[in-house]
């Protein structure tokens, strides 16, 4: 039986908290919106839908048909049409009242010199024209956070208001038509759609410029998640306690109330087995809403992974927080049950609450987490399967999710795409490019970045290989849904071999409504500490012997032009930073002299090079940097006797050119070592 360790209820005075909903909807009340974390925890006023418009695969027609899983995710569009002598493709076309709320592309550089247009309400003129990348994480209308790219995927996240009707195009050529790889174009634009009736103002370029200090002051609040409480919190700490193993601590509040922020770190000689074997259960209102392992319940997933959102952050130290506002009428229970061997230390626990007025728009907050372990993959994605997130029944409103990945290869492990069915959909209304598009990125980079929406806490390395944590909220891009919802996302590896995921949802729901997924204390319980040798990597046409830090993978280069590398494809050094080191294994056929020549690539986000041949340096530091990705072309470093056999070619970074973005990434295309005429 479980231990207790019980606190006293206490009683708050009721009052309300949140933004009193906008007679009309416009920059501004959607502005407000993106800081109002309690506006989530009640059914939206006024009512919408959230849709995605995207360039998902035309071929996947429902889940009984050939072709589901067909994986050409790019270029595909509404419909071409002539506007002012103009060829444009249509990437959505919304009928209003609504509003745009996030976007997210990602293409060669070449296809971003295309132009995004934005019609409003039946307009013949766009109201905006920018460059791809100018518009969707540039600085056109607004700069970072809001806009910015993250890990090769761009991103914006100011709204666009429309009353009567929105159609976007990009005047590219249709890849689909041309095959040129200069033309790919992947889009995702999350975009409500407001009950007939609803008065919303349509945006404006005026409005923008009106809203430049709100902006601003958004911007900045963003980044700083603890800077925006409620009125009249009320914070009850809870002194450092030691929880045995088997046993739990248990808080109970009374109501009506809402909690606004939760904070806490463990300690335990097992750190990463106690934060996933240790959970935390919340019951509002005597329905129990929340079953989740500590670290994914704030994003970490697997471990303890240092981010920054605007729901949840975790700090280096340990300690974790997330801001959801929780609200409940009568009472709340929280238990931190500890179901693992080890005795764990319960270290700065914090609960604030603030008043909450409960009403028949009110929501309790759920979280939902599920794990699988040892999912079969098939090579090429023969295998592809739509994996569950989640099933809700029920009225409420779906916030957000945290996906944990062990990999047990290093090729790419998130082909897939995620497919979103609100109330008894038959084709979901949100289907997607591809899972590291889904979460704000691109191109399967293992690389950390992090967002106030968005974040990749954790890429383990090398290339994909070990754990992987992605997490993305929802604040105007939340799905509300009255009866049901159900959220699937594609597990397609390019290689055989087996995966495990946890996923875990948040979400608010009207009192009754229920998820498919329950407790799990057996999966919580399985251990996550892998012992697998870190392996080395396998870049066809290389030989690695190994890399210092970092991830190591082959990336298909054909986005940047299909035949300017020598197999459209090139070994990619990631994730380092000034001293890391890459030894590759070069062969000499007999005693002789040789000479030597890579072909490389240059890049905004490349390092500055040096080479080395045995350890001996092959001339001065190579500045990889260009603000395009480029081929070097043949670069010769010398001519050298070699002794039949291997020999080492150490790849080290030492810098990057001040005009670089300073990601210190490397990549190669071939290395030759041609036997030299004697003399």
């Amino acid at each position: 039986m479980h231990a207790r360790l019980c606190f006293l209820p206490f009683v708050l005075v009721v009052l309300s908290v949140g933004v009193v909903p906008a007679a009309t909807v416009s920059l501004d009340s959607l502005l407000d919106e993106m800081t109002d974390r309690a506006g989530l925890a009640s059914l939206p006023q006024p009512a919408y839908t959230c849709v995605q418009a995207s360039s998902y695969d035309r071929q996947s027609k429902a889940p009984d048909k050939p072709n589901w899983f067909a994986n050409g995710d790019n270029s595909s569009f509404v419909r071409g049409e002539k506007n002012n002598g103009r060829e444009e493709w249509v990437m959505m076309d919304a009928k209003g009242p609504g509003a745009i709320v996030r976007w997210w592309i990602t293409a060669p550089d070449e296809a971003y010199k295309g132009k995004i247009r934005i019609y409003i309400d039946g307009a013949s003129e766009p109201i905006i024209e920018a460059r791809a990348d100018e518009l969707v994480g540039g600085t056109t209308l607004v700069g970072p956070p809001l806009s910015s790219p993250r890990s090769r995927g761009r991103n914006i996240y100011l709204p666009i208001s429309y009353a009567k009707q929105c159609k976007v195009t990009f005047d590219r050529p249709n890849h689909k038509l041309t095959g040129k790889a200069e033309d790919l174009l992947y889009y995702q634009i999350n975009y409500r759609t407001y009950t007939p009736g609803t008065e919303v103002k349509s945006f404006s370029l005026k409005q923008l410029a009106a809203a430049k200090q709100k902006i601003a002051k958004l911007q900045e609040t963003l980044l700083k998640p603890d800077s925006v409480m409620p009125a009249d919190v009320y914070t009850m700490g809870v002194p450092e306690l030691t929880i045995p193993a088997g046993e739990e601590l248990v808080r109970t509040l009374d109501g009506p109330a809402a909690i606004c922020r939760l904070t806490g770190r463990l300690e335990a000689e097992d750190l990463t087995q106690a934060l996933r074997s240790t959970v935390l259960v919340m019951e509002f209102d005597g329905e129990q809403t929340v079953w989740c392992p500590l670290s994914d319940f704030f994003g970490s997933g697997v471990g303890l992974n240092a981010f920054t959102g605007w729901y949840r952050k975790v700090e280096k130290d340990g300690q974790m927080t997330c801001w959801w506002v929780m609200p409940y009428k009568e009472s709340c229970t929280i238990r931190v049950k500890n179901l693992g061997k080890q005795s764990v230390k319960a270290m700065d626990l914090a609960i604030d609450t603030c008043p909450w007025k409960w009403d028949d728009h009110s929501l309790h907050f759920h979280t939902t987490w599920h794990q699988e372990r040892n999912i079969p993959t098939e090579d090429g994605g023969r295998a592809a399967r739509d994996w569950n997130y989640i099933t809700v029944k029920g009225q409420g409103v779906f916030v957000g999710d945290t996906l944990a990945v062990f990999n047990r290869d290093p090729a790419w492990w998130g082909e897939g795409d995620e497919k979103i069915y609100i109330d008894g959909e038959k084709f979901p209304s949100h289907f997607g490019t591809g899972t590291e598009d889904y979460y704000g990125y691109a191109w399967c980079t293992p690389v950390f970045f992090e967002s106030p929406f968005h974040a990749q806490p954790r890429a383990e390395g090398p290339s994909n290989y070990g754990h992987t944590t992605n997490t993305r909220v929802r604040l105007l891009d939340a799905i509300p849904f009255n009866k049901s919802f159900h959220f699937d996302m594609e597990v397609w590896h390019w290689r055989k071999t087996e995966i495990d995921y946890a996923a875990t949802s948040y979400w608010y729901g009207r009192p009754g409504a229920k998820a498919n997924h329950g407790p799990d204390s057996t999966e919580a319980l399985q251990p996550v500490e892998y012992k697998s040798p870190r392996p080395v990597p396998k870049v066809p046409g290389f030989n690695i012997i190994d890399v210092s830090e970092g991830s190591v993978m082959r990336q298909i280069m054909v986005p940047f032009g299909r035949g300017k590398w020598e197999k459209d494809d090139h070994l990619w050094w990631t994730q380092a930073k000034p001293g890391g080191k890459l030894n590759l294994a070069v062969t000499a056929e007999k005693n002789g002299k040789y000479e030597l020549t890579l072909k490389m690539t240059k890049a905004p986000d490349y390092a500055i090079v040096q080479l080395s041949l045995d350890g001996k340096k092959l001339g001065g530091p190579i500045d990889l940097y260009d603000p395009k990705v480029v081929p070097t072309g043949p670069v010769n470093l010398g001519t050298m006797d070699l002794s039949k056999g291997k020999h080492t070619l150490t790849v080290e970074i030492v810098g990057a050119n001040p005009e670089a973005k300073k990601s210190y990434m490397f990549g190669l295309d071939c290395i030759t070592l041609k036997p030299s005429p004697r003399r």
